[in-house]
């Protein structure tokens, strides 16, 4: 079972649709869990959760700070709490509850890179918390095959949502 918690700043807007922010943190998760190897954690019995945090540019600027050493905002952090050789275990897994990990968006930087991009906020928000989602999930784009197979999963997981590819312009990863 899959379970995401969301908690969302003032000053977000609405992201409209009849949507809330909550419905589309659920979405995107859950979208990109069964777009990957370990689809099989939205059906188990055991308690798989993500905590999804919409925050602000001075709050992801210090996490940034504090755990990457950047000084800057940017606009996605994710923070695995599971070891990416433990993931395959945890999907033999029959009870408990596992932590899979927190994600946060800064609010300004996702608004301006949305604008820039032309797209709503709310589908920006939304390939941000896919990008997360699979962070914690072992996926990465140090190089470029990993880069590949991650951006892969990201258009296959926002096309079966309605959303375009993201990578016309390279520059959004954190």
């Amino acid at each position: 079972m899959l379970e995401t918690d969301a908690a969302i700043d003032d000053g977000w807007p609405e992201p409209g649709a009849a949507q809330t922010w909550h419905d589309i943190a659920r979405q995107c998760v859950q979208t990109a869990v069964s777009h990957s190897p370990y689809r099989q954690y939205i059906d188990q019995p055991t308690l798989f959760a993500v905590s999804v945090k919409l925050g602000d540019d001075a709050e992801v600027q210090a996490l940034n700070r504090d755990y990457r050493q950047k000084d800057r905002p940017t606009n996605v952090l994710s923070f695995p709490m599971v070891q990416p050789d433990l993931l395959s275990a945890m999907s033999h897994s029959h009870d408990g509850e596992v932590l899979l990990g927190d994600i946060i968006l800064a609010r300004e930087t996702c608004a301006r890179e949305a604008q820039e991009k032309g797209i709503s906020i709310a589908d920006h928000a939304s390939h941000l918390i896919i990008h997360g989602t699979l962070h914690l999930l072992g996926f990465d784009h140090m190089d470029d095959d990993e880069a590949h197979v991650m951006e892969a999963l990201e258009i296959k997981a926002l096309a079966s949502m309605g959303l375009a590819s993201p990578y016309s312009n390279q520059n959004d990863n954190d």
